[in-house]
């Protein structure tokens, strides 16, 4: 689409994200009881510079946009924290030099961290999941950096910093809905004083092969009243995703949609996080939205309210793109 106005005003305009998820490491210090995605330190070799370069080239022509570079996290006194950091912005150089846009999601980061990395990335992302410190005596016992308040400082410091941002909520890991509407409301207290929260994920646990403890996933059919207790205390500016691999039934789907969703995240060949969850084709999505007036469009990961914000040279990455495919965004 590249007539920017119209998309503008398209009020049954559904946004993904065309995307390749990059691992640098599944290695993590953290062991969440849910997690289908790490590996014990010394367990993951690092993702080679040469190795992901062949791996970006390879899909230089599929119309992906966006690369997700996605990390376990190395521990913050670890030796090989700085070399790990390094290698993260080495990432997102190597994506910017062969024309995506890159978007680094790899757990809390200092203030100095997260500043070196957005010279490379368009945005930046953490999940909250909960605020609710309860957790942390359930499936967070063994995690360290899922503390609430050092999350929280996180996406205060990517305010400062100027970084456009996607958070979110984790939905069925031992959460009450009181305590969902607290974390909702922390997302939006944090938004009021800085701007910078691009989306918020609405994400239902769904249990996987790999997870440490079995853990039922979230119900479905509470999903859509999260979505609009979500649209009504966050500010009109965050938009709301919905991964659409981790809602089996196209009803809850459209249901969430109605309820305040009107982004379905990235969508590439495979979801890191929930590996036993692929993602739908862009035409089966189609299949189920279109009938009710909804239009799928690609975006970028980075928001036009934002372009500002990004270096020259990201600036310049971004207008490559929005020259083929335009907008499909409102400003903020």
């Amino acid at each position: 689409m590249n007539n920017i106005s119209s998309a503008y005003n398209d009020r049954r305009l559904l946004t993904y994200s065309p995307a390749y998820t990059v691992v640098p490491t599944y290695e993590c210090f953290n062991r969440c009881s849910y997690c289908n995605f790490r590996r014990n330190p010394g367990e993951s070799p690092w993702l080679s510079l040469e190795e992901a370069r062949v791996r970006l080239e390879a899909i230089a022509d599929r119309g992906v946009i966006e690369v997700l570079i996605l990390s376990g996290e190395v521990h913050p006194g670890s030796s090989r924290r700085s070399r790990w950091i390094r290698h993260l912005h080495d990432l997102g150089q190597l994506a910017l030099d062969l024309g995506f846009l890159p978007h680094t999601n790899a757990g809390p980061l200092s203030y100095e961290e997260m500043a070196q990395l957005k010279q490379v990335n368009v945005s930046m992302g953490l999940m909250l999941e909960q605020v609710t410190p309860q957790l942390l005596e359930t499936v967070h016992r063994h995690a360290p950096s899922k503390v609430p308040t050092l999350r929280l400082q996180q996406l205060e410091w990517a305010g400062e910093l100027r970084i456009p941002l996607t958070t979110g909520l984790l939905l069925g890991i031992g959460e009450s809905p009181g305590d969902r509407r607290q974390t909702l409301e922390a997302i939006a207290r944090v938004q009021q004083q800085w701007g910078h929260i691009q989306e918020v994920i609405l994400q239902p646990h769904r249990p996987g092969s790999r997870q440490q403890e079995a853990l039922p996933g979230f119900d479905d059919r509470a999903l859509p009243d999260v979505v609009a207790m979500a649209r009504a205390i966050l500010p009109e500016n965050i938009r709301l995703q919905i991964p659409p691999n981790l809602v089996a039934q196209p009803d809850i789907l459209l249901a969430c949609i109605e309820a305040g969703a009107r982004d379905l995240g990235g969508i590439g060949p495979h979801d890191e996080v929930n590996p036993d969850y692929p993602h739908p084709a862009i035409a089966q999505l189609s299949e189920i939205v279109e009938p009710l007036g909804w239009h799928l469009d690609r975006r970028l990961p980075v928001y036009p309210a934002y372009y500002r914000w990004l270096t020259p040279s990201l600036k310049r990455a971004v207008d490559r793109w929005n020259g083929d495919i335009g907008s499909a965004l409102p400003v903020n």
